[in-house]
Order: C-alpha cells, then structure tokens, then sequence
C-alpha cells in the first residue's frame, strides 16, 4: 500500500474514533430527568406538560418527561425516593412530610427541596345550589369526593375535616377531579373537593350540567382555629362570576403550589431549568399553558416556601436580589 493511501486510511480511522468518542461524550452528558405532575384534567398536569416541554426544548442536553400521578403527595413520596426529578407539591404536604406529619404516614419526607413558586391553590367545595349547604358542616352523612387517594387534594381535605370534627361523619369518596365532576352530574356524590386555581375545568363541567355553589370555606377555618394550627394555609377570596350561577365572590383558603426537585439533583441542571422558566418567554409559554401561571413571577419566586431551597435554586434565586430567610438556606 501506498504511504498516501496509508495516511488517508489512518485518518480517515482517526476522525471516525474521535467522532464516535464525542458522540460517547455527549451521550453520557445527557440527561434523562422525569417530571412528576397530577390526575387527568388537573391543574398539575397541565404545569408538569409545559414545564417538560419547554425545559426539554430550551435547556441543553436535557430530556424530559411528564409523569401522571395521584398528586401533591405521591410526587412528595416519590421525589423523596428519587424514583422523579421534579415534580409538583403543595407547600403544606412539603412542610408536614418534613416533620413527619402526614396523615397516617409518620415518615419523614428529608430529600424534597424546593425551587419555584408556581400559583395558589385555593381549595374549592362544591355543592348543588338547591341543597342550601352554606357550611362543611352540613355535609355530615353526606357522600364527597375528595380527589385522588394520595393526592395532595384527599391530603387536605381529610385534614380540614377532620379538624372540624365530621371526617368520620362523611362519606370520603377518592375520585380525581373529572371523575368526580362526573359522578356529581350523575347524582352518585352530594359535593366534591378540589384543590387547585381557578377557575377549574371539572368545576366549569360541573356547572354546564347542575347549578351549583360554592361552600366558604374561609368562615369554618376561622371559627375552628384551622389557620393557627396550619399557618402555611391563607384566607383567599374566588371572585363573582367566576363560574356559571356564582355572581358573589366568595372566601375560601389556600396552599402555596411549589416546582419541587429531588435532593440529588444536579445543581447546575436546577440552575438552568430555573433560569429558562423564570425568564420572560418562559413564563409567557407557561401562562399559555395555563391561566394560573399568571401568578409566577420573579418577585413571588420564594413565596410560601416552607422547607429548604436545592442549592440550585437558592443560587438562582440569590442572583435575582431575594432575600432568603434562614429556614429556606440549603
């Protein structure tokens, strides 16, 4: 063989090896993150999509992928674990699964931190208009849905109940939000429970079919203690009109909804994620994935954390001029 055609052949050898070692590389610097969301129709899956979606599209080597779940309390679980990445959890699941304070569940729940504020959650009770039900105390006997069992919905519902005494009074039915909006249309529930922004489309559903109201919620929790015994819940007021037949608006309370990450996650990927959601685009893409997005800002990034931020976030955040108290420092 010709010295020419040697050296061509090296290389040509070479350039292949170098090629497929970067290829290698690259593969290898990939990574492959799940995003845990909620029940079909519900609030979570809708922010899960977009989130995964755009953060797979905007943040280098970055796959992702968006998970169904129970809700606020299996993604709390399963983050814990590591079996998810990211995932969506009411800051009261987050702050009580630290402490070991879920219901029937004393584990404590050490490997979840959080990283952004996404909307409040107000929760929402929903009863036929014709029934006259103007308290959660009147539903005694009574059939209610109450989400998805493990969800963070069923979570706060069997603990504003019970806290006002008729948990065991009431027939807790673990139905996710359309299924349950379904079975009040068809006459199988007296009432159900949601916890999410509003408005919700299982309650919009709901309305088409019955006319309907909404119980205060805001009067029990007041007359029971409910916010002193759990002060990362707050007073929120559903305006008039807000679904069909409800003109007055009417008070109710809230939990804070967290994008919350596994301990173990890569801080730069947290960095990254964060700065893409958090910029202008980003929240323009979320506020189209969903309206109750139009509460994320950059000002509201921290609002309502209740357990610490991953070290990620906390540089993010850091770097946008929030102060961050002593209890959210990683």
């Amino acid at each position: 063989m010709k010295k020419g055609s040697l050296f061509i052949l090296l290389a040509g050898f070479l350039a292949l090896s170098f090629c497929l070692s970067f290829d290698k590389a690259d593969a290898q610097r990939k990574a492959f993150l799940a995003f845990g969301g909620g029940p079909t129709g519900g609030t979570f899956n809708y922010f899960a999509n977009g989130m995964a979606i755009y953060l797979g599209r905007h943040v280098p080597n970055l796959e992702m992928s968006s998970e169904g779940s129970g809700g606020s309390g299996e993604n709390l679980r399963r983050l814990n674990s590591g079996q998810i990445d990211y995932g969506i959890v009411y800051s009261g699941d987050a702050f009580l699964g630290r402490q070991g304070e879920l219901p029937n569940d004393d584990r404590k729940y050490e490997n979840v931190r959080m990283l952004g504020y996404l909307y409040g959650a107000p929760a929402q009770l929903v009863v036929r208009a014709r029934d006259e039900i103007t308290s959660a105390k009147d539903l005694v006997g009574k059939r209610v849905a109450v989400g998805n069992a493990g969800s963070g919905a069923a979570l706060s519902a069997e603990r504003f109940f019970r806290h006002i005494g008729i948990w065991d009074d009431i027939r807790p039915q673990f139905l996710g939000y359309s299924p349950a909006a379904s079975a009040f249309r068809d006459g199988h529930i007296d009432a159900f429970w949601v916890l999410v922004g509003y408005p919700n489309a299982s309650i919009i559903e709901a309305a088409t079919q019955t006319r309907i109201s909404l119980v205060d919620l805001h009067k029990d929790s007041i007359e029971t203690g409910f916010y002193e015994r759990y002060p990362f819940y707050t007073k929120v007021t559903i305006p008039g009109e807000t679904y069909r037949n409800i003109d007055q608006e009417v008070d109710t309370f809230q939990d804070s909804t967290f994008w919350c990450a596994s301990a173990n996650v890569d801080e730069d990927i947290v960095y990254e994620s964060l700065k893409r959601i958090y910029a202008p685009e980003g929240l323009q893409h979320m506020r189209t994935a969903h309206s109750a997005a139009r509460e994320m800002s950059i000002e509201n990034g921290i609002s309502g954390a209740s357990v610490p931020l991953h070290p990620g976030a906390y540089r993010f955040w850091t770097e946008q001029g929030l102060d961050i108290p002593e209890n959210l420092k990683p």
